[in-house]
């Protein structure tokens, strides 16, 4: 894919280097990471496709769905000290088109079913802003 056509794609040259670090995060997720993956792996939320550990751009997001343009980040306790790092990202990743969801460790592992039902209105929601 040529990056003129798809800005916020990473670089044959930075992926080089960021392709070891997203294979291990894929290799030794979080525990809450692992959860969330049974649940939106193989399509099982109506229909879409979800990607885990995808570099876009310079970055690393936790679930990407590029039907949606949806990106899903879990938080654990390290993000309570990462808020403006977190914050520069997110604001990197949404002036690229991208809509981004945080969820918490703890909705994860209290709240599983409704967490994805609020990621299932995210997708629908993310779909609609895209059709003309």
């Amino acid at each position: 894919m040529n990056n003129a056509n798809h800005p916020w794609q990473t670089s044959p040259q930075l992926w080089a280097k960021l392709k070891p670090f997203a294979k291990q995060m894929r290799r030794q997720p979080t525990a809450a990471e692992h959860m969330l993956w049974q649940a939106l792996r193989r399509r099982q939320i109506d229909g879409f496709k979800f990607r885990r550990q995808h570099a876009i751009e310079r970055f690393i997001v936790d679930f990407y769905c590029p039907e949606a343009s949806l990106i899903i980040e879990v938080d654990g306790l390290i993000h309570e000290y990462t808020a403006e790092k977190d914050a520069i990202r997110q604001a990197f990743l949404e002036a690229q088109g991208h809509r981004v969801v945080r969820i918490t460790n703890e909705a994860v592992f209290q709240a599983l079913p409704e967490v994805i039902e609020y990621i299932r209105a995210a997708l629908h929601t993310a779909e609609s802003d895209l059709t003309p």
